[in-house]
Order: structure tokens, then sequence, then C-alpha cells
């Protein structure tokens, strides 16, 4: 079991070679077993794929950016498969600060706005909330940061 109160603030980077999946509208949008985790404190892990990892066309510049102290710029993308778009479906860090350049250009995607995303096999249950985007599996415990109240963790 991980506690994501044992996770280090600033953010730990670290390389995984458990299978990501993540699959919308009947189409697998990633299968890669070399992805990067981020863990902080009271936050599940954000898992990043890298863009060779991602299938081809699918993703689109989206709206907008936000800030991270430790990451730096975070720019948004939006999945586009068949007629389906997603909005802002997942963000990278385009040029991230030197802590974490092995990120730059990998995408993390929210699990709450696709319909499926697995970590080694084991379907991942969304963070709480609609501005992180931590992939819960079994092995993880909270509480986590993200639900309503738990903004001024």
């Amino acid at each position: 079991m991980e506690s994501v109160w044992d996770y280090p603030r600033p953010p730990r980077l670290e390389r995984t070679g458990a299978l990501v999946t993540v699959v919308h509208a009947g189409q697998v949008i990633v299968d890669s077993d070399r992805c990067w985790r981020v863990l902080e404190t009271s936050h599940p892990p954000v898992y990043y794929v890298p863009r060779d990892g991602i299938a081809d066309g699918v993703l689109q510049p989206g709206a907008g950016q936000s800030y991270c102290e430790f990451k730096g710029v975070a720019d948004y993308w939006d999945l586009v498969v068949g007629d389906s778009r997603v909005r802002q479906a997942g963000w990278s860090y385009e040029r991230p600060t030197s802590a974490y350049a092995d990120l730059a250009g990998a995408v993390a995607f929210y699990p709450s706005r696709v319909d499926e995303c697995r970590v080694a096999g084991e379907l991942v249950r969304p963070q709480e909330g609609d501005f992180y985007g931590g992939w819960i599996t079994a092995d993880i415990i909270g509480p986590f940061k993200g639900g309503p109240g738990t903004m001024g963790w």
C-alpha cells in the first residue's frame, strides 16, 4: 500500500514500467509501459504518457493554461475521437522546469474525462474534484485532496 501522505513535496518524478492504457469512444488512446508518474503529498499519482505512446491524430491543442509552482506552465489538450471531442481531456508541460525536464511533451489524462484508464490492467478511479487528475488504484490510500472542503489542505 502507498499512502499519499508519504509522498514528497515538491513532487517526485519516477519512471514506471506498468502498462498504462486509456480508452475513449471505443478507441485505445494510450497503450504504453514507458510512462512517468508524479507523486505529491495528498494526491494520487498522475501518469504522464510520452507523446509517441498516444494514438496518432487524437490530440488537438485545447483552450487555456495553468501554472504549477514546481513544474511550470501546463498546456491543455482536447481529445478527438470520431465525432467525440473531450475538451481539456489532458495536459502537458511543453517546457517544464529543469527538475521535471523528463516530462517535456508527455501528456497526463484526466481519468474522469475519458471512458477508461487502467494501470497494470486495474481500472482506475478518478480523483475527486475538477482540477487534479490523480489515478486511484487499490494500492493507493488517502484521504485525497480535491474533494469538497479539501482545497485548503
